[in-house]
């Protein structure tokens, strides 16, 4: 066996041309070759690499402190009813949903739903949730989910203008 080569061992049956079994592997009585083989679990790769996620983090945070508006984005299924979904979600958001401003994405649906509460529907127009919209789709068509969002969060957020004094 040279060196760095896998170690193997033999069997009391026939393993074939060379006679040896790989590891794991071993031949039942029948002169079957049964084989043990470690399976991993495939891993969910994620939509963002880290530097994209660190990117839509600063939009996030910047589109908050800029406005004093709260944002968020959602990204996964809404299921049948998206526009339902998306503002069960935006409620979800608690105490602070009158003043928050939701971007929830169903890429696999293709649906992107902008979601205001009451004081925040008051600084952005629905004209102005189309226009970011349409630029988020324009940027996902072109296989780019994270530049879109942060595209879209930018134009939310100069339509809100500056928080209020």
């Amino acid at each position: 066996m040279a060196p760095g080569e896998p170690a193997r061992q033999e069997s009391h049956g026939d393993a074939g041309p060379a006679g040896q079994l790989s590891l794991g592997e071993v031949t039942s009585n029948s002169g079957r070759i049964s084989a043990a083989r470690r399976v991993l679990p495939q891993q969910r790769a994620l939509p963002f690499s880290r530097s994209r996620l660190v990117g839509l983090d600063e939009a996030l945070t910047v589109a908050t402190r800029t406005t004093g508006l709260h944002f968020s984005i959602y990204l996964g299924d809404l299921g049948e009813d998206t526009r339902g979904y998306a503002e069960r979600l935006h409620a979800a958001i608690g105490s602070r949903a009158p003043e928050a401003v939701l971007v929830a994405v169903s890429p696999e649906q293709r649906v992107v739903e902008i979601v205001t509460g009451t004081e925040s529907g008051r600084r952005l127009a629905d004209r102005g949730c189309k226009l970011a919209v349409m630029s988020m789709v324009a940027s996902f068509k072109e296989g780019d989910l994270a530049g879109g969002l942060m595209s879209g969060l930018r134009m939310l957020a100069d339509q809100a203008g500056s928080k209020p004094r």
